[in-house]
C-alpha cells in the first residue's frame, strides 16, 4: 500500500477553519512559505510516505511552481500535483508533465480535477456545466495520452482539437493519472481514463458500492484501475487522546462558520460534497468506528478523519485495504506534527516488512 501525506499550500494551523477554502479570509498561523513546505516535504520523505498531494485552486499556491520548487529539497519524495484540465491546453501539459519527469527523476503523479464549484471555475473564466467539464476532461485526457505516444497526434472533439500534439520526449515513466468524482459523469470518465480513482473517506460499505460500480464500467472498456482515498487523520497513543484531539478541533469552531458552511454545501453542484455533508447531519459524527466527520462541518472537499490509536487506525485502513484501495491520502492540522504522529506511530503496522526511514 502507498500512503500519502498532504502539503498545505494554503497555510496551516491547529484549527480546522483557518486557512484556505474553509474560511472567508486567509487566517493561518503558518504561512505557506518554501521554508515551511519544504519541511512538510522533508519529514513526509523522512517518515517513509510515498509522496504528497498539493490541492489546486485560487484558495492555495500553484501546484505545479510550488512542487518543482520542493524538488532540490527532496531525494525520492513523489509530488501529486492536483490540476484542473480545462484551464489548460492537453498538449500543454503533456510538455510540463514530461518536462517535470525528466528534471524529477520520475517523481510526478497527475491529480485531475475536473472542476470545482461554478464560482470558482467562473474566476478563470470557465463557464461549462457540470457534466459538459467531464465531457471535457475525457477529450483532454484523450489528448494527453496521445502527445506522450511517441508520434504525432490529431483529436478533433467537441472541445478540444488539436494537430500533431506531441512533446520533445515522452515522459519516462509516463505519470499515472489519479482522478475523483462521485457522479455517474465522473465514474465514467474514471472508468475510461483514469489509472487510480479516488474517494473521499465514507463507511467502508458506501466506499465498497462506488469501487464496485467504477470496476464494472472499467470492465467495458477492458481496463483495470488502482484505488486510493482521501482522508484527514487524527492519531495517538491511546484512543482517548486523538478523541480529546478531536473535541479540541470542534471546540475551535465558531457556530457561524457551521452555519455558513451548509449553506454554501446546500448550493453544491458536486455530488461528492453532498456525499461529505450529507455524513454530518446526525447526531454522532462518529459515521462508523474511527471515522469522524468533525472536518466536514467547515471544510469543503475531503470531510472525513480516521480517529484513534495507532493500532484502531491501521486496523480501518486495513479494512479499506481488503476493499481494494491501494493508495492512502492523509492530513491533518498541523500537517507537520500530525505527519510525524502517523508516521512514527502507523506506518510501521501497515508495512511491518519494511525498515522505516
Amino acid at each position: 500500500m502507498d500512503v500519502h501525506w498532504f502539503l498545505p499550500t494554503a497555510g496551516d494551523s491547529h484549527g480546522i477553519t483557518s486557512g484556505g477554502q474553509a474560511a472567508a479570509t486567509v487566517v493561518t498561523e503558518r504561512p505557506p512559505d518554501l521554508d515551511h513546505l519544504a519541511l512538510v516535504a522533508r519529514a513526509a520523505e523522512k517518515l517513509g510516505f510515498t509522496g504528497v498531494l498539493t490541492p489546486t485552486g485560487t484558495f492555495c499556491e500553484d501546484s505545479w511552481l510550488t512542487t518543482a520548487a520542493l524538488l532540490a529539497e527532496t531525494r525520492t519524495l513523489r509530488f501529486l500535483v492536483a490540476f484542473r484540465p480545462g484551464l489548460i491546453s492537453p498538449t500543454l501539459a503533456a510538455q510540463m508533465a514530461s518536462t517535470y519527469q525528466r528534471i524529477s527523476g520520475g517523481r510526478l503523479l497527475l491529480n485531475v480535477v475536473t472542476g470545482g464549484e461554478p464560482t470558482e471555475q467562473r474566476r478563470f473564466g470557465d463557464w461549462l456545466d457540470h457534466d459538459q467539464r467531464y465531457a471535457r476532461t475525457a477529450e483532454f485526457l484523450t489528448v494527453l495520452r496521445g502527445a506522450w505516444s511517441g508520434a504525432p497526434y490529431d483529436f478533433d472533439g467537441e472541445h478540444y482539437r488539436v494537430a500533431g500534439a506531441t512533446t520533445r520526449a515522452a515522459p519516462e515513466p509516463v505519470p499515472p493519472v489519479f482522478f475523483g468524482g462521485s457522479s455517474p459523469a465522473a465514474l465514467r470518465v474514471a472508468a475510461a481514463h483514469a489509472d487510480t480513482y479516488l474517494t473521499w473517506g465514507e463507511p467502508p460499505a458506501a466506499v465498497a458500492a462506488k469501487l464496485d460500480a467504477v470496476r464494472t464500467l472499467a470492465k467495458e472498456h477492458d481496463r483495470t484501475l488502482t484505488y486510493g482515498i482521501r482522508l484527514h487523520v487524527i492519531t495517538r497513543d491511546t484512543a482517548a487522546e486523538a478523541w480529546a484531539q478531536a473535541r479540541a478541533l470542534i471546540d475551535r469552531i465558531p457556530p457561524a462558520a457551521v452555519a455558513a458552511a451548509r449553506e454554501r454545501f446546500a448550493r453544491t453542484e458536486s455530488e461528492g460534497q453532498r456525499r461529505m455533508a450529507a455524513l454530518t447531519t446526525g447526531d454522532d459524527l462518529e459515521i462508523s468506528p474511527n471515522l469522524w466527520a468533525g472536518f466536514g462541518l467547515v471544510r469543503p472537499g475531503a470531510g472525513t478523519a480516521l480517529v484513534g490509536s495507532h493500532a484502531e487506525v491501521a486496523e480501518r485502513i486495513a479494512e479499506y485495504r481488503a476493499l481494494g484501495i491501494g493508495h492512502v491520502i492523509l492530513s491533518g492540522q498541523p500537517h507537520l506534527e500530525e505527519a510525524f504522529c502517523f508516521g512514527e506511530g502507523v506506518l510501521p503496522l501497515l508495512n511491518p516488512e519494511e525498515p522505516q526511514a
